[in-house]
């Protein structure tokens, strides 16, 4: 069996990984608090930029740059593009099918958990097929046991992600929540790489594909613009309450309008006693 580093550039490659993670996370979560306050197209823009945020920057870029620090003594690795570029994919689309589901099909305890299913499974996929992606002059093959535990990970830190997009409110519980998804990403993906085992072939074909630099200034640039973009965004939007606010003044304006007495909305501010969260982003 080959000698195996994970860390091969000491915390660097880690570091960098989990704050990847801890910013597409937290860039994701703030997209998220203003898509409860919306309706509609809009509250689909939103939540196709926070599945953009933590399924691209959270989850994806997370993995690639962790991987950048695996290396086999003595041998070259290179990356499969089209492979590398499906788990890209893969992890966006799964993040955006746990969002839309909770967000438009009902954000009740099932509906989190079916979620929460369907977006782990989605990212342990993304996983796999990026280790897949890796090509080298040997065969890779992996301990059943911690594959098991790494798809467990996954399927719980999905699970959360969803239930914090429904239930975290200000910026220092969003941070918070932020630095726990990344762990649990991070935790997820090093457990599914401790599960590899490498045994090289002296006899095989060098391998083919790109260079682990190859892709280092299109995903720097990439994650750059992205982030950018986000924040402008963000940062020109109103807040979560802002549009709960100016919904209720509008719906106010009509309804003298149509010259009907509006019914408070309190729940606009918090919700009432009785009715969980995932009740009060339903709107029910």
């Amino acid at each position: 069996m080959a000698e195996v580093h994970h860390f091969s550039y000491g915390l660097l490659t880690p570091v960098i990984a989990y704050l990847m993670s801890v910013v597409g996370s937290l860039l994701g979560l703030l997209c998220t608090a203003r898509a409860r306050a919306a309706t509609g197209r809009s509250r689909a823009s939103w939540l196709g930029l926070a599945a953009l945020a933590i399924g691209g920057t959270g989850i994806w870029v997370m993995h690639f740059v962790a991987m950048l620090g695996f290396t086999v003594e003595g041998h070259e690795i290179r990356y499969d593009v089209p492979l590398t570029l499906l788990s890209c994919l893969t992890a966006i689309a799964v993040v955006a099918i746990g969002l839309f589901i909770v967000g438009f099909a009902g954000a009740r305890t099932p509906m989190i958990i079916v979620g929460g299913l369907i977006m782990g499974a989605g990212v342990a996929s993304m996983h796999y097929t990026g280790m897949m992606a890796m090509n080298m002059a040997g065969h890779v093959a992996y301990q059943p046991v911690l594959v098991g535990l790494s798809v467990l990970i996954a399927l719980g830190a999905a699970t959360a992600a969803l239930w914090f997009s429904l239930s975290v409110k200000g910026m220092w519980a969003t941070t918070g929540a932020a630095a726990v998804m990344g762990l649990a990403v991070a935790g997820m993906h090093y457990t599914g790489m401790a599960a590899m085992r490498v045994t090289m072939h002296e006899d095989m074909a060098a391998p083919t594909g790109a260079r682990p630099i190859d892709f280092l200034l299109p995903l720097l640039g990439g994650v750059g613009a992205v982030s950018i973009i986000l924040l402008i965004i963000i940062a020109m939007a109103p807040s979560e309450e802002e549009m709960r606010i100016e919904a209720e003044l509008h719906e106010r304006i009509q309804a003298r309008q149509r010259g009907e007495v509006p019914r408070p909305r309190t729940e606009s501010i918090a919700p009432p006693p009785g009715r969980n969260a995932g009740q009060w982003f339903d709107g029910r």
